[in-house]
């Protein structure tokens, strides 16, 4: 039988044992710390690029790991206005809520088809003098079909009643060639579907409510589907207007070759007075805009008031000078 070995003869044997594992685990946790990787970024922290609490006073900068380029933003979605024209649209519909009174404006890009609106742009309102663009375009229409003859007293009357806004000559052309008849032709082929006569007075052309999209369909209709002989006159008529008619669609500038008819009148609603001031025409290469706009003023506002809305709104649309220079006709020239 074999006695167990004395314990005392076993310590240093155990001493040295420990001290070998203990220097051996040392070396291997240098080793890992040297070899493992940063620390992991903090639950919920932006796992893109560490975060930086800033540089010690005196110390070397210290700089972010480079983490991804950002995406580029998407250049600003402006639709077939374009971006200038489209900022210059918004600053103009701006305007329309300062101004008096019921104003309402729109605009049709002939080239895209786009249309754009502010303000009380479907109010029907007291058109003035801007059927006259209408009946100029009927009686155009039908001296070349055959159905009427405009005799030169007649073709006189048409050119004053563009030029200067000439109420005699409007008169005379409406008793001669269909009156009151002539509104049905306005709202079935020129797109005024909204024209009416104001109840209460006369069934005459200064007696007629429309909207700014009444006028804009007009004009455009005349733009488009006239014949081109009567477009060329009605163009050249529109763009060479008299002074009187210098404001509204003509605050666009010179660089636009704008063309307009002008409506101003004082009207009765409700037993009330006041003045409506409205312009219809177009503007751009080729004619590529047409503009109406309206402005059905309150009592308190007299024409100048009007004259100047709806002038500085088409002069803002087409980055033209405001306050628009303009000539106000007198009060009493009418319509």
């Amino acid at each position: 039988m074999h006695s167990a070995p004395d314990r005392s003869s076993r310590r240093p044997l155990l001493v040295a044992l420990l001290v070998v594992l203990v220097l051996a685990g040392a070396v291997g946790a240098v080793a890992l710390t040297r070899r493992g990787g940063p620390d992991p970024a903090p639950a919920g922290g932006d796992r893109s690029a560490p975060a930086v609490a800033g540089n010690l006073a005196g110390s070397a900068p210290t700089s972010a790991a480079p983490g991804p380029k950002p995406t580029p933003s998407p250049s600003p979605d402006c639709g077939s206005w374009g971006c200038p024209l489209q900022q210059r649209l918004a600053a103009a519909a701006s305007l329309v809520r300062t101004e008096p009174g019921q104003l309402g404006v729109t605009v049709l890009d002939r080239r895209t088809g786009a249309v754009w609106e502010a303000g009380t742009a479907g109010h029907l309102m007291w058109a003035s003098s801007t059927p006259k663009l209408a009946i100029a375009t009927s009686l155009l229409e039908r001296s070349r079909t055959g159905e009427i003859a405009l005799d030169a007293t007649a073709r006189q009357q048409l050119a004053a009643m563009l030029a200067v806004s000439d109420d005699d000559a409007a008169d005379a052309l409406w008793d001669r060639y269909g009156g009151a008849s002539l509104l049905p032709r306005f709202r079935d082929r020129y797109g005024m579907t909204g024209a009416t006569f104001v109840p209460g007075f006369p069934q005459r052309w200064g007696f007629i409510k429309v909207s700014t999209l009444d006028l804009r369909r007009l004009t455009a209709y005349v733009l488009t589907r006239t014949d081109p002989a009567d477009r060329a006159y009605l163009v050249q008529a529109m763009r060479s207007t008299g002074p009187i008619q210098h404001w509204g669609v003509w605050a666009a500038g010179p660089a636009q070759r704008p063309g307009a008819k002008d409506g101003w009148s004082i009207e009765s609603d409700a037993g009330t007075k006041h003045w409506c001031t409205s312009s219809v025409g177009f503007a751009g290469d080729g004619e590529r805009y047409v503009v109406a706009v309206m402005d059905d003023l309150p009592p308190s506002a007299g024409i100048a008031a009007g004259v100047h809305a709806v002038s500085d709104v088409v002069a803002t649309i087409f980055g033209a000078r405001t306050p628009a220079t303009v000539t106000v006709p007198d009060e009493s020239t009418g319509r």
